[in-house]
């Protein structure tokens, strides 16, 4: 339903950077960063996009007015990178194209670019690390001796590059990678991070970005207790069995969730049958629009508190606007009048 659903291309570009924006933040808070939602987003979009120059953290707070520590603003721009490598590696790829070492280290590199020093950026450790209980400190996991790293990455890559793996279903295959990388454990730090983003591209490059609309890592920072557990008890029933029916129900749950969303915002096969094309609309018009669609009326406060930088006369031509696309009717003429979606 979500593949064939003829969203407006203004909106589904929106719902994309939103479902980014969303997965940025909260893969990172779920490794410890303390930034709010609304926080990263302003960190994520303070970038040159047109020269794609990304401005250092003390910048961005002082320019921004965003009270962090400099690693977690870090974090939100190196995670914002990753994103984009994978979206570049999904495009640029087909389904056969086989995963590559380079492409873990790469991803790495770019989580951890400013925080680690340049020999453990995007290069295995080459120590034994442990992985604690972050509630009662005790040791949860002990992944594998740093010797045997490169040789578990390769038997890794072996078995997801290989064709009777090919024959398992492109989400447990996600699943399953999201899992070995974590117990793994190849880098100093980031790891989770990497495991998340990877799991991610063999989503999108087999066939299930899904336009690119859902965010695991919020469902995984939802309960970060029970993604942990789901996580150790592998190690502790020595069965995958747990962890991917736990990864398997939070994508279902995030798709319903989008379907949804998309089943309420995005133009209906019938609306774009009388309207006879896709109308383009600006970002205030899907929000006054979004609004309308959850709320069923809107009247210009509303308006107001949606688009506070906004200009009262500046609102009414975007309402008019919508008007004259016949997206929407202005019922009343009086102050009691109010905007609603165009019934007929």
């Amino acid at each position: 339903m979500i593949d064939s659903a003829p969203i407006i291309p203004a909106w589904e570009k929106t719902f994309q950077e939103e479902a980014v924006i969303r997965t940025v933040h909260y893969g990172t808070h779920l490794e410890g960063n303390d930034l709010t939602l609304g926080q990263a987003k302003i960190v994520y979009d303070h970038v040159d996009k047109e020269n794609n120059i990304f401005k250092s953290p003390k910048v961005i707070a002082d320019e921004t007015g965003v009270v962090a520590r400099d690693r977690d603003i870090q974090e939100i721009i190196n995670y914002r990178k990753v994103m984009e490598y994978v979206d570049s590696l999904s495009e640029s790829t087909q389904k056969s194209t086989r995963y590559k070492e380079l492409e873990i280290k790469y991803m790495h590199q770019l989580c951890v670019d400013k925080i680690l020093d340049s020999e453990k950026s995007g290069h295995y450790r080459t120590a034994k690390v442990v992985v604690k209980d972050a509630a009662t400190g005790e040791v949860s996991f002990r992944p594998p001796n740093p010797i045997e790293v490169p040789f578990q990455i390769e038997h890794f890559l072996e078995w997801i590059n290989s064709p009777l793996s090919k024959d398992i279903h492109p989400v447990i295959r996600a699943g399953i990678s999201h899992y070995e990388l974590v117990r793994i454990h190849p880098f100093v730090d980031g790891n989770g991070r990497v495991a998340r983003a990877f799991a991610t591209l063999v989503l999108f490059r087999e066939g299930y970005d899904i336009k690119r609309l859902f965010s695991l890592e919020e469902y995984y920072d939802r309960n970060p207790i029970e993604y942990y557990q789901a996580l150790q008890s592998v190690a502790i029933t020595s069965d995958l069995t747990s962890w991917l029916e736990y990864f398997v129900f939070g994508l279902a749950q995030e798709l319903d969730r989008i379907r949804e969303k998309v089943r309420k915002l995005s133009m209906d096969a019938r609306m774009l049958n009388k309207l006879g094309q896709q109308i383009a609309l600006t970002d205030r018009q899907i929000k006054l629009l979004e609004f309308m669609r959850e709320h069923e009326q809107m009247i210009m406060k509303d308006a107001q508190r949606l688009l506070p930088m906004i200009s009262e006369d500046t609102i009414l031509r975007e309402l008019k606007g919508l008007i004259d696309k016949r997206l929407i009717e202005k019922i009343g003429k009086t102050k009691g009048s109010y905007y609603g979606i165009r019934s007929k």
